[in-house]
């Protein structure tokens, strides 16, 4: 029998991640065409991420890297629906809430191809934060939905959502576990950073919503050059044109300050797993923070990973310096972490539900 092809599509960094637990699983049952629509912010760093993880090179590059916004999503679905039509997948994998997720969603219902959302169910119910509009396309026209949370799952069920939605835990639990053992023995960022074991901070910033609002990534700067001991602060290149464009330059003069660019998967969880604390508005690193069981700090005025807050190893202080510095200074290590994002294994259950659905 002629074995059933999967087209997967990624392009940025949390995606890379996902698709380098979910690849050796979905090429035992299915062919799998790989799309990297080139919407990552820095080629050289998306390349490394591929080399790092293991993740079998893209079979088409889009380089939809240049544009933005609703551009950037016409620009993938045109050049995307070429390699549709010529491809004929029997399903499409689309990863998360980006633009690349919503522009392959549309590609695969309009021309009728089965459609998996990984990450499927996650809401942040605010329209203007581009990300959720991402989110709201995507599990409108999927036809499968993998839900990395029970609360994902009553989401959906609240939009009457109910048939194919599987709870398989997060698919980015499977990398941490796959790596453990490199990120515990990496000792190297630690000395590169001449930083100690639980005496620093780590801290992202690249949200729209932060990096793109002047008085938002003010606070935040001020709140990170507050803090007295070291900050290693990774800056995304939409932070750092901001950071230029607003004049904030002066903000990233604290000596307790350590810029560096953003850095490759081992050497982040490195650093997340090490770190007393972690600041930051990334759902990726919010999750991971959690499941290395390092207190966080969320600048950004929502999350769609609510568990992780109500069990209190993720404090929501939003873009306010104030609340940030308070936070940092009285956050209060919870003793139980329930572990709701899995056990590293939604790879496999996801790879083996659609083998289920689409093989038999």
């Amino acid at each position: 029998m002629l074995q059933k092809k999967i087209l997967t599509i990624v392009g940025a960094r949390p995606q890379f991640i996902k698709c380098a637990a979910l690849s050796k699983e979905i090429r035992k049952h299915f062919k799998e065409i790989i799309v990297h629509t080139g919407q990552h912010y820095d080629t050289e760093l998306s390349d490394n991420f591929f080399k790092e993880l293991n993740i079998p090179s893209p079979d088409y590059n889009l380089n939809a890297n240049l544009s933005i916004g609703i551009n950037q999503i016409a620009d993938i679905m045109l050049k995307l629906n070429i390699i549709v039509l010529h491809e004929k997948p029997d399903c499409i994998i689309v990863f998360g809430d980006t633009n690349s997720t919503a522009a392959g969603a549309i590609v695969a219902a309009k021309n009728n191809i089965k459609l998996a959302h990984i990450e499927a169910g996650m809401r942040e119910f605010d329209k203007s934060i581009p990300e959720e509009t991402n989110k709201l396309i995507t599990d409108v026209l999927a036809d499968y939905y993998f839900c990395a949370t029970p609360t994902a799952i009553t989401w959906l069920s609240d939009m009457g959502i109910k048939a194919h939605v599987y709870h398989t835990g997060d698919i980015m639990i499977d990398l941490i576990e796959s790596f453990r053992n490199q990120i515990e023995a990496n000792k190297a960022i630690l000395n590169r950073f001449q930083i100690e074991k639980k005496q620093y901070v780590f801290a992202t910033c690249h949200r729209a919503a932060n990096a793109e609002n002047k008085e938002n990534l003010k606070q935040i700067l001020l709140a990170l050059s507050q803090i007295t001991i070291p900050v290693v602060f990774t800056l995304h290149p939409r932070t750092k044109k901001a950071i230029e464009a607003f004049e904030l330059g002066h903000l990233l003069q604290s000596k307790n300050l350590i810029i560096c660019e953003p850095l490759g998967y081992i050497d982040t969880q490195s650093l997340i797993m090490n770190a007393k604390v972690v600041i930051t508005d990334s759902g990726g690193v919010t999750k991971e923070c959690y499941y290395h069981k390092v207190p966080g700090i969320l600048t950004d005025k929502q999350t769609e990973w609510v568990e992780t807050v109500n069990e209190g190893w993720n404090f929501q202080a939003g873009p306010n310096a104030e609340k940030i510095v308070d936070a940092y200074h009285n956050f209060k290590t919870p003793g139980f972490r329930s572990n709701v994002l899995g056990d590293g294994s939604a790879a496999h259950k996801t790879a083996s539900i659609l083998n289920q659905l689409l093989n038999h």
